[in-house]
Formats: structure tokens, C-alpha cells, sequence
């Protein structure tokens, strides 16, 4: 499984267990992810680190001095 972690500004939009759609963002040399609807944002990632699920699963929402964040799992390989 491959877990990836989102920036959410807002508590309670989302919760573990719950299926998520991703949205990829391509950008000049990188791309990002938003959980849909603009729930959380991801960092940005290479071309060979892409992500190539279109859901996902909330494994857990972590909340520190920093804002939470939305860890994710896909149903693809993790990366080494």
C-alpha cells in the first residue's frame, strides 16, 4: 500500500475510513493532488513519484501546531 499525506486548513472534512477522489494538478516539471472537493492539497511530486490511483482511503487525520493533515492510502505499490 502506498500512504501519502494532504495539508487540510479546515477539522472535519474528512475522517478515516472514508473513500476520497484525487485530482491531479500537472504543473511545469511536477504535480500535485487535491482531495475533491478542495478538501486538502498535497506537496509536489515528480513524474516518476506520480500518483496513478483516482481514490483513495483515509487512514487517519492528524492535528498538530502546524494545522492537520489527511493521510491517505492507494491501492498501489509504495515507493522506494
Amino acid at each position: 500500500m502506498r500512504t501519502e499525506t494532504f495539508k487540510m486548513e479546515r477539522p472535519n472534512l474528512v475522517k478515516a475510513g472514508d473513500q476520497v477522489k484525487i485530482i491531479e494538478r500537472p504543473g511545469a516539471s511536477s504535480y500535485s493532488y487535491i482531495i475533491d472537493p478542495a478538501v486538502a492539497m498535497s506537496g509536489c511530486y515528480s513524474t516518476r513519484e506520480r500518483i496513478k490511483s483516482e481514490y483513495g482511503t483515509v487512514k487517519e487525520v492528524q492535528e498538530n501546531n502546524r494545522g492537520f493533515y489527511v493521510i491517505v492510502e492507494f491501492d498501489e505499490p509504495a515507493l522506494t
